[in-house]
């Protein structure tokens, strides 16, 4: 349902090689098991009326936190993996334990609502992550926060960097979703981003990997005021940079002013050669990963497509010649990412349902379906004791099921591919 939204029961059957009478079997225990419900397709479709896929509405639910520069939002998703919105708050101005007790109302405000459908706490935020911890973010000048405080009784907790989460988004189901190996890059205030093979992100022991803007693409004279290294490619592609450029003071929110210099540089010559002058610092670092990292696409997001609009020559320009001479014939294409807005979101929820549909998290859940079983989401209706103990999930935990629940997605399509090839006329 994830991969197809609005797939048929036969569809489904046809993909995995089951006969009608196994595929009918298997959805009819599924929905007892409040899995998968089916419903009548959208009117209009041609033949026989039919009916899709599509989760129970009595089923598991992740629930997805973005934590970013300017506030928060949450959203639940059922297993088809669709943010719907919940809440949302500022969080400007305000120190790491207010922050952490908003956010853990939030989910006990949740918990409430679904009861023990709620399987787990997914959170993306703007910061370096390592595990649950916030190590630096530095928008807020926080280090070493820990977000474990915002869940309580066992439910999993996974913490995750923005741009890492969103790259996960495009490669599953976004502008990389054809490609088996793909990069993503984030600019907001400084620029993230993840390298995904098979829709998992290569994100390092313990979930820091991905931290492109502390690389040395930059100035080695300049020291980065976030991280305390030289040279870091950071300071060369967001607002700081623009604002070095035009001789204005390091602003407050690089993010808006970014936005600003870029509105004002259709008409004001200064400002244009400023923002090609980032582009092309952005095209060149670009470059660099794609020798190092070798992706079929490059996907991006933030304030990255506006940057390359508004001096698409520039950074053209700066990407191919800093590409390895083999490379520039038929370099990887860097296209737009489809998820702007709401790419770590659906990032988060797309980590949090690999945890409910892996082999344990549906042994939990299958356990928790037996006799007089109740759930909460109808009127009258409470959730009983949960009977299987959950824990905090690490990064280097999240992203390691996350490429177990790939790997079982893989070898299922290999084998509907072997079913293809089997039906084939010879």
């Amino acid at each position: 349902m994830r991969r197809q939204p609005g797939i048929t029961r036969a569809e489904a059957a046809r993909r995995q090689g089951l006969s009608t009478g196994s595929a009918t079997e298997i959805v009819s225990r599924l929905r007892r098991l409040s899995l998968v419900d089916e419903v009548p397709a959208p009117s209009g479709a041609r033949g026989r009326p039919t009916s899709v896929l599509v989760p129970h509405p009595d089923g598991p639910v992740v629930l997805a936190i973005d934590l970013r520069h300017n506030g928060w939002e949450s959203a639940y998703a059922l297993l088809d993996g669709e943010p719907k919105p919940l809440a949302s708050g500022a969080v400007a101005g305000q120190d790491p334990g207010r922050v952490v007790a908003r956010l853990a109302s939030a989910v006990a405000r949740a918990r409430r609502r679904f009861g023990g459908r709620l399987r787990a706490v997914s959170v993306a935020v703007a910061a370096t992550v390592r595990d649950s911890r916030v190590v630096q973010f530095d928008t807020f000048r926080w280090e070493d926060v820990d977000l474990a405080g915002i869940v309580t009784g066992g439910l999993p907790l996974l913490v995750g960097n923005d741009a890492t989460l969103a790259g996960v988004a495009e490669a599953r189901r976004g502008a990389a979703k054809a490609a088996r190996t793909s990069l993503h890059l984030t600019v907001l205030v400084g620029v993230g981003g993840i390298l995904v093979v098979d829709g998992a992100p290569v994100a390092g022991a313990t979930g820091a990997a991905g931290e492109f803007g502390h690389l040395p693409f930059g100035d080695p004279s300049s020291e980065c005021p976030s991280c305390g290294a030289k040279g870091c490619w950071d300071l060369q592609v967001d607002g700081r940079a623009l604002a070095r450029l035009l001789g204005d003071p390091a602003p407050p929110d690089p993010y808006r002013y970014t936005t600003e210099v870029i509105a004002a540089a259709e008409g004001d010559d200064w400002a244009r050669a400023a923002v090609a002058h980032v582009a092309g610092a952005l095209g060149r670092g670009i470059a660099g990963l794609v020798n190092a990292y070798d992706p079929e696409v490059v996907t991006l997001g933030g304030l990255g497509p506006q940057l390359v609009g508004t001096a698409e020559e520039a950074f053209q320009n700066s990407y191919r010649q800093g590409l390895m001479r083999f490379r520039r014939g038929s370099p990887p294409p860097i296209i737009a990412a489809a998820y702007r807005q709401d790419g770590p979101l659906r990032g988060a929820i797309e980590l949090g349902l690999d945890l409910v549909v892996c082999e344990a998290g549906l042994s939990a859940w299958s356990a928790e379906q037996g006799p007089g079983h109740r759930t909460t989401g109808s009127a009258g209706r409470v959730d009983r004791p949960r009977t299987v103990p959950q824990e905090l999930v690490t990064g280097s935990e999240m992203y390691e099921a996350s490429h177990r629940a790939r790997n079982q997605e893989h070898q299922e399509q290999r084998k509907s591919n072997g079913n293809k090839r089997a039906e084939a006329p010879r």
